[in-house]
C-alpha cells in the first residue's frame, strides 16, 4: 500500500458516507502532500495515522475535543489531537496541563503517558482542524485543504441528531462554535487553550471533563470514564483503600 493510498483509505463506513462529497478536497490535499514530500519535507504524522480519527465509528462519537495542528516534533503526532505516542517523554506542556486540569476536575491521577486511546474507545473524537504538518514547522499545512474536510466532518456529526458535546480550547477552536452548536442535541464548552501561554488565563479551573459528562447526561448520552488505563487505576485505588496506616 502506498502512502497516498493510506492517506485516504480505509475509512470507517459511517465516515465514508459522511465525507463522500469531499473527494476533490482529499485529492487536492494528497497532491500537495506528495509535492511537499518530493521536495524533501518530512510530513507528520505517518501516513497511516493521518486519518486515524475517521477510523473510529462515526455513529459512536459523543464528545469532540478539537485541536488545531499535529505536533511538529517527529515521533509525537499520532493522529489524535493533543495525544502523543506512549513512549514520548517528557509530555508536551499542553498535554501536561490537560492532565493537571483532569486531576483537579475529577481527582484522576496524572497518566505517565500521553496516549489517549482509552478516551477514543468511548466515543471521544480527538480531531485537529489540520491533519498534517511539516516537521519543525508549526501551522505549515494550514490552508492546503484540510479545513474544508474537517469542517465537513464536524457538520456531519451535528447533522446525525444524536448527543454531541464539543470541547473547544482557544480562539481558533471557538470560531467553530456556530457550526457545532446547532440543535437541542448539542452542547459546546469553551475555554482558553491549555498551552503554557494561556492555561492560567482560564483553562485551569474550567472543569471541561465533568462539564462534558454533565452535558451528556442532559442530552441523554452516557458519560465518559476519563481515566486512562482505568482497570489499572481502579486496582491502584483499591490497594490504597485497603492499605493500613
Amino acid at each position: 500500500m502506498t502512502s497516498q493510498t493510506e492517506l485516504i483509505a480505509p475509512l470507517e463506513s459511517g465516515w465514508q458516507r459522511a465525507l463522500a462529497g469531499e473527494s476533490a478536497h482529499f485529492q487536492n490535499v494528497r497532491d500537495e502532500l506528495t509535492r511537499r514530500r518530493d521536495a524533501g519535507e518530512q510530513v507528520l504524522p505517518a501516513p497511516e495515522l493521518v486519518l486515524r480519527g475517521f477510523r473510529q465509528p462515526f455513529e459512536a462519537v459523543k464528545v469532540l475535543i478539537l485541536g488545531q495542528d499535529p505536533y511538529p516534533t517527529p515521533g509525537h503526532a499520532i493522529g489524535m489531537s493533543f495525544a502523543v505516542d506512549p513512549e514520548v517523554r517528557p509530555l508536551p506542556r499542553s498535554l501536561s496541563n490537560i492532565f493537571t486540569e483532569l486531576e483537579s476536575d475529577l481527582g484522576i491521577p496524572r497518566s505517565p503517558h500521553g496516549d489517549l486511546s482509552d478516551w477514543t474507545t468511548q466515543g471521544v473524537l480527538l480531531l485537529n482542524r489540520v491533519l498534517t504538518v511539516t516537521a519543525g514547522a508549526p501551522a505549515s499545512h494550514r490552508g492546503i485543504g484540510w479545513e474544508q474536510i474537517t469542517e465537513a466532518a464536524l457538520s456531519a456529526l451535528v447533522d446525525r441528531g444524536t448527543p454531541l458535546v464539543s470541547i473547544l480550547w482557544g480562539a481558533d477552536a471557538r470560531k467553530l462554535a456556530p457550526l457545532l452548536d446547532r440543535g437541542e442535541h448539542t452542547a459546546v464548552l469553551t475555554s482558553p487553550h491549555p498551552s503554557p501561554l494561556s492555561a492560567r488565563r482560564g483553562f485551569f479551573g474550567s472543569r471541561p471533563f465533568s462539564q462534558a459528562n454533565e452535558a451528556l447526561s442532559r442530552l441523554g448520552g452516557e458519560p465518559v470514564d476519563w481515566r486512562l488505563n482505568p482497570a489499572e487505576q481502579a486496582e491502584q485505588a483499591g490497594q490504597a483503600g485497603h492499605a493500613g496506616p
